[in-house]
């Protein structure tokens, strides 16, 4: 007998244990014991989760939903007119009203970018 064993010392009390017959079944059966019970898990709890993923794709599609052709109409006789230019100058931030144009001045040799 070596000095050291390599197996852990386990007495003969902890083998009544629930845990120490499952780790024997295990080792004989492991689908039986670990995969069937987990697979059983995954089904059930995709069972359980459709209801609520249903719910969820129901929620959503009533907030983008296809609007019909009066409510497409009604929309477009309420909505605000708008000025794209006066948009575009709004949000630019800045008066634009005052502006000068200035001819920026080229180095000696230099293309003013006019091609003839």
């Amino acid at each position: 007998m070596p000095t050291f064993q390599s197996n852990k010392f386990r007495g003969s009390g902890d083998a009544s244990r629930f845990g120490m017959r499952y780790r024997a079944l295990m080792n004989k059966h492991p689908f039986l014991t670990f995969g069937l019970p987990f697979m059983a898990v995954v089904i059930a709890g995709s069972f359980v989760l459709t209801p609520a993923t249903a719910i969820r794709y129901e929620r959503h599609d009533r907030k983008v939903r296809q609007m019909t052709k009066e409510e497409e109409l009604g929309v477009r006789r309420s909505a605000r007119k708008v000025d794209m230019k006066e948009e575009y100058y709004r949000l630019a931030g800045r008066d634009l009203d005052d502006w000068e144009q200035k001819r920026v001045e080229r180095l000696p040799g230099e293309s003013d970018g006019i091609l003839r």
